[in-house]
């Protein structure tokens, strides 16, 4: 069982005082518009499975901050990988050089929210690192029993926990602790002499104990071999335009590629979208709704707030 962890906070931890650093920041946000102190730290380890041995380990951990300034169409912006009282006076006197020649009125901060979309886990600390290795083994081995074609089997499980810390110029601080993890597998068919592969894999805002069970990770295996085994009898895609279907996902990647950039502020703000004065209008087929929904529990895709501050939302973009 995945048990929450309470962190110390990383202005407290570093030695930075709060008054001092807001301060700090009060005096860069002095006739801006908008800004904000942003701090993170971040510690990621992922394993790997291959070839019927441990292939590789990797633990990284990394922090630092970014602080923003902006003033009308100016943004500034000034980082560091050192949080220290030092560092962030020199971050805000650099960020701070953004508003020169500029009068205006900080914008009001996001709004409050309680709004919890994961728990506070650490994904690092369950289960143990020898029971990763087990659990990587066990999928190799079951892997290989499913099908005599199944030539190759690679396993991996990803574990990332990041802290997060935003302080406003209104002394408002805003803290979010975001656990990711992904079990990933790929498997190797081979049948008279060709070869295909394919991968499946889950994961989310969670601990691993929801990915690890063995319901779950044979059915990644089961759907990796089904796919690798269809691409066994797969011959090559005619050329040509054809109507392309896109599935719940990944795809939305696809259309955020497509369309999802033309929706961003910045370019209505500018004129320069394709959808700038269109709305209200229709923009695709009849029948077509698009939505963008942050605030999904548990999903990689899902914060409780943003980088701003912000919680997110369910946003109904066509």
């Amino acid at each position: 069982m995945t048990v929450p962890v309470s962190l110390p906070a990383i202005l407290d931890s570093a030695e930075v005082g709060a008054d001092e650093a807001l301060t700090l920041l009060q005096e860069a946000l002095t006739g801006a518009d908008d800004g904000e102190l942003f701090l993170e730290r971040s510690e990621l380890e992922s394993l790997v499975f291959d070839d019927g041995r441990l292939k590789s380990a990797a633990y990284d951990a990394s922090e630092g901050f970014g602080l923003r300034v902006v003033a009308g169409e100016t943004a500034g912006y000034a980082h560091a990988n050192e949080i220290s009282g030092p560092a962030i006076r020199r971050a805000a006197e650099s960020a701070g050089l953004a508003r020169s020649g500029h009068a205006g009125i900080t914008a009001e901060g996001p709004r409050a929210t309680n709004q919890q979309l994961y728990a506070p886990v650490d994904p690092l600390a369950s289960p143990a690192f020898s029971d990763k290795i087990a659990l990587l083994t066990e999928i190799d081995a079951w892997a290989r029993a499913r099908d005599p074609r199944v030539v190759q089997v690679s396993a991996s499980m990803v574990g990332e926990r990041r802290h997060i810390e935003i302080l406003r110029g209104d002394g408002r601080r805003v803290t979010d602790i975001r656990p990711l993890v992904r079990l990933n597998v790929s498997i190797t068919v081979e049948k008279d002499g060709r070869r295909e592969s394919a991968s499946s894999g889950a994961g989310g805002r969670a601990g691993f104990e929801t990915w690890i069970a063995p319901d779950r990770w044979q059915w990644q295996v089961d759907e990796a071999l089904r796919q690798a085994l269809v691409n066994l009898e797969a011959v090559d895609c005619p050329a040509g335009e054809m109507d392309v279907v896109l599935g719940a996902g990944w795809p939305g990647v696809l259309l955020h590629e497509a369309i999802g950039h033309g929706f961003e502020g910045d370019f209505h703000r500018k004129g320069s979208s394709v959808f700038t004065g269109m709305m209200g209008k229709r923009v695709a087929a009849p029948g077509v709704t698009v939505v963008d929904d942050g605030s999904i529990a548990g999903r990689r895709g899902s914060l409780s707030v943003d980088d701003e501050g912000t919680p997110t939302s369910r946003t109904v973009l066509i």
